[in-house]
């Protein structure tokens, strides 16, 4: 299993709107930073994915830090999980297509 940050910036546009006044990061965009950090350490290839599952456990507030854990199957499937402060934010597993 490897590990890195998963960096997203506080002002990501993403929060503007989700929601006004107490801003979280939509989980489409923590899924997709996660998809371009998971090709970037496979090389930077582009990749087809099909999302096996994903499972949102908390919410992401502006400026949390991220780290991504992931670890790859001998079948190329892909488990993750994002932690914040060591607590689990979200868990999936993906298969290339």
């Amino acid at each position: 299993m490897t590990a890195a940050a998963l960096p997203i910036a506080a002002d990501h546009p993403a929060f503007d709107g989700h929601f006004p006044g107490a801003p979280i990061l939509p989980g489409v965009v923590l899924l997709d930073e996660t998809l371009r950090a998971i090709g970037l350490a496979m090389g930077g290839e582009p990749r087809s994915w099909r999302v096996g599952s994903v499972k949102f456990l908390r919410t992401v507030a502006p400026g949390e830090a991220l780290t991504l854990q992931q670890e790859r199957l001998a079948s190329g499937t892909v488990r993750f999980t994002i932690l914040s402060a060591g607590r689990a934010v979200a868990t999936g597993a993906l298969s290339p297509q």
